[in-house]
């Protein structure tokens, strides 16, 4: 890297240890720890959810699997886009009036029971865990192009970077931390896809036409079936991509930093335009890395394609750009990671310390202590298992994050809210059922098992999907029907409460 390349690197790094700083002096409970106080504002809060859910796996992850697999990669941004329907029309404004803190808070205002809050927090450390890991794979392997360095040590940097965020500055620093880092992300992409279309003569069609010659798929690039060859695999990752978000711990924590549910409503609108322009960007991210780098130089530089970004702005844009779109790559790195520590640390430190543990009882310095101590364990976790992925695609990685998201948290959410005879039974067989058939499905498949040893281990795989999303959610929601309608014990009154906060907001 350049001089200049790395003044723009640390400058960027530099700002957001700013904000950190500013913020440690403003997160003094546990309510401005977790939430920020619930004092961000609706477009301050979209542009803050847009920031969480642009991560390495959108930026780094989608361009490389366009670039590599044409259509096949695109499928991952209508995935990503579509879901935030389901967050703003079933999901966002309930939660807001239910919840406090966590999810495990918003299925607790109808159950009560610990077992309840106990299952619902261990499925959300374990997805904020699959999640982790994609970011810090896509961190490692940028950090190792950028700077020479090993994987490892790439790893470790960004995992002490961003324990550093959470330790620190809580809720506030991550949520502007994440505000800044969306405000850099669109701008880099907005320049590269300008570029990219000033190479193409400002054609879209023609942009389209001679994509048909580029690669060695040919025509068939434009085309779905160049990476996923059967289609029951294709549809299974498009209902994990689909129905995940709605389930996402650190993206679902967001609806409780604001004041209301009217709120949370239009941060989810101010989030799906900014991540809906730059998902239809990405088209032109990977066609114009597919075009200009090639895909012998992006394996080259990582096998996965994760690099096929910060290269494309090196073709274009010279040393100066890859310098800005790599630093921009970073700071997007360290936000998400930042927020899933954070959503991940307060499953453990609010519900299972706080509320079973200690019964409630735990005072604002020792939630705050267990808080601070659970990010540091589970950072030291995701980077462990992260020094064992570096070959996988980031994009794909996170899809997994997405399945255990719509198998385990999904089904429980939407019963509480809408059914009637939903109860205790119901709520712990839906998540467990949905987290154990995800995981398992997960380890026998196609992404950890490779004869070939592309994949984390070496043997044949005994499941055939690459994600089981399409057995294992309705796996989540069959079992939720069935131990609610086995068990038969319901509070009828608890649910016409639970009703008439989730749509008004009263308590």
């Amino acid at each position: 890297m350049s001089g200049i390349g790395l003044t723009l690197f640390v400058l960027i790094v530099a700002m957001t240890l700013v904000v950190t700083y500013w913020a440690a002096k403003r997160t003094n409970t546990a309510s401005e720890f977790y939430t920020a106080g619930g004092g961000l504002t609706g477009w301050q809060n979209g542009l803050a959810i847009a920031g969480d859910y642009l991560s390495a796996a959108s930026f780094l992850g989608i361009a490389g699997a366009i670039a590599l697999f044409g259509f096949d990669g695109f499928f991952y941004s209508i995935g990503y886009l579509v879901a935030y329907l389901v967050v703003l029309y079933i999901v966002a404004e309930p939660l807001r009036n239910l919840g406090k803190y966590t999810i495990a808070d918003m299925i607790s205002a109808r159950f009560s029971e610990k077992k309840v809050r106990g299952v619902a927090a261990i499925s959300t450390i374990t997805i904020v865990i699959f999640y982790m890991i994609a970011q810090l794979v896509g961190a490692g392997a940028l950090i190792q192009l950028l700077l020479g360095i090993d994987y490892w040590i790439a790893v470790v940097i960004v995992g002490v970077m961003m324990t550093t965020y959470v330790l620190f500055g809580g809720m506030t620093a991550t949520s502007w931390v994440q505000i800044i880092k969306a405000a850099l992300l669109m701008i880099g992409t907005v320049i590269i896809s300008f570029l990219v279309l000033k190479e193409f003569n400002f054609n879209i069609i023609g942009m389209f036409e001679q994509m048909k010659t580029v690669t060695s798929h040919g025509e068939s690039y434009l085309n779905p079936g160049v990476k996923y060859t059967n289609g029951v695999d294709t549809l299974s990752m498009m209902v994990a991509l689909v129905l995940g978000t709605a389930g996402l711990p650190h993206i679902l924590m967001r609806f409780f930093t604001v004041k209301d549910a009217k709120t949370a409503r239009s941060s989810v609108v101010t989030a799906t335009w900014i991540v809906g322009i730059f998902y239809i960007l990405t088209i032109f991210l990977g066609f114009g890395a597919a075009a200009f780098v090639g895909s012998q130089d992006i394996v080259a530089a990582n096998a996965a394609g994760n690099m096929a970004a910060p290269l494309l702005a090196e073709a274009l844009g010279g040393d100066f750009l890859m310098s800005f779109v790599s630093a921009v790559a970073f700071a997007t790195i360290l936000a998400v990671v930042a927020g899933l520590v954070l959503s991940g640390a307060s499953a453990f430190a609010h519900d299972i310390y706080g509320q079973i543990i200690k019964k409630g009882k735990a005072t604002e310095r020792e939630q705050m202590l267990a808080a601070r101590y659970a990010s540091i364990g589970v950072s030291v976790l995701s980077i462990i298992l992260a020094l064992f992925a570096q070959t996988l695609n980031v994009a794909f990685l996170v899809s997994l994050a997405f399945c255990v998201a719509a198998s385990a948290n999904l089904p429980v959410i939407i019963h509480t809210i809408y059914w009637k005879k939903f109860n205790t039974a119901g709520a712990i067989s839906g998540m467990v059922t949905g987290l154990v058939t995800a995981l398992v499905l997960v380890a026998i498949s196609p992404s950890v098992l490779s004869p070939e040893g592309t994949a984390i281990l070496v043997g044949d795989p005994i499941f055939p999907l690459t994600n089981p999303a399409i057995i294992s959610v309705p796996a989540g929601f069959l079992a939720a029907y069935i131990g609610a309608v086995v068990s038969n014990k319901r509070d009828e009154k608890k649910y016409n409460e639970v009703t008439v906060k989730a749509n008004t907001g009263v308590k």
